[in-house]
């Protein structure tokens, strides 16, 4: 009997996989939204990173805390964003932003 249960034992044992674990950090970006009055950039606006990254985008309106429309990615630490609505700079800031930060731009 006492075979029989050190023998249990023993499978037991080797049949045990462990503990497993996955470690998932955030990803290293953070996010732009550029707030304003639809209705003045319904064509959108024209956003330049640091002179390198050119996108277009939405405008929404700011009346609430946490932004419902579109966000865009961009690369944590300083740049200076630049922001064009019809061949005119509206805006053009050097910020910086941390990773998982949403940096509201309010446009005039």
């Amino acid at each position: 009997m006492k075979k029989l249960i050190l023998l249990f034992a023993v499978f037991t044992a080797v049949g045990c996989t462990g503990v497993k674990t996955t470690t998932a950090g955030l990803e290293n970006e953070a996010f732009l939204v550029f707030l304003g009055n639809p209705k003045d950039y319904d064509t959108g606006v024209e956003v330049n990173i640091d002179d390198k990254t050119s996108f277009s985008a939405e405008v929404q309106k700011n009346h609430s805390n946490k932004p419902t429309g579109k966000v865009y990615a961009i690369a944590t630490g300083p740049h200076v964003v630049s922001v064009i609505h019809n061949g005119e700079m509206i805006y053009k800031k050097r910020i910086f932003v941390s990773t998982q930060e949403t940096k509201k731009i309010i446009l005039p």
